[in-house]
């Protein structure tokens, strides 16, 4: 079995995207290539964010990869947290600390809309390709669930009246952002 790179340190994202790529490739995480350093994810949008991921393990390891960088975007807050959703309340990344700004600058809005956008790239022997999945949903004005992480106790998309949070993760994986763009991937990688 072909071994990919999954750009990433998060043990979350990396056991999600395992279980949604089982069999195709065995996928490694950052750590497990002796990666232990912070790629910069300085770029301004999630795409640009998750390109230098991709470049980073290429140029420093020269090795296949995939990244990913994912983002909350709130209607009520023109798009925020976007990009910096993994830091929202600051560089220490705590999400209850994220969880609790965000429910503190939608108080005063009704409109609860958002969406997670996912943005994947791809670098398979020197060739790049972005795949996006989106979700729509609302944000709760309380926490439910003990699944996930992140937002996910916060996010009701569209269609359910659970969070993903609540979830079961073969659900969640079906139906989310990165669910949707692991697929495309999925999808492209076998035909590769």
């Amino acid at each position: 079995m072909q071994t990919l790179i999954f750009a990433s340190s998060n043990p979350n994202k990396i056991r999600e995207v395992r279980e949604m790529l089982d069999g195709l490739y065995e996928i490694k995480g950052l750590h497990d290539i002796g990666c232990n350093e912070d790629i910069p994810e300085t770029a301004d949008t999630i795409e640009g964010n998750a390109l230098l991921k991709a470049h980073y393990v290429v140029e420093h390891y020269g090795l296949n990869c995939f990244s990913e960088d994912t983002g909350l975007e709130v209607t009520a807050l023109n798009g925020a947290p976007g990009v910096h959703s993994a830091r929202y309340s600051g560089e220490d990344r705590d999400p209850q600390a994220n969880i609790d700004l965000l429910q503190k600058n939608l108080a005063p809005h009704a409109d609860r809309s958002a969406r997670f956008k996912t943005v994947i790239a791809l670098s398979l022997d020197g060739v790049e390709h972005l795949f996006e999945g989106l979700v729509y949903g609302h944000i709760r004005q309380e926490q439910f669930g003990t699944g996930g992480f992140g937002y996910d106790p916060v996010f009701v998309p569209d269609g359910y009246s659970i969070s993903f949070a609540e979830m079961d993760k073969e659900e969640k994986n079906r139906i989310s952002h990165r669910g949707r763009a692991v697929q495309k991937l999925l999808d492209f990688l076998k035909q590769a």
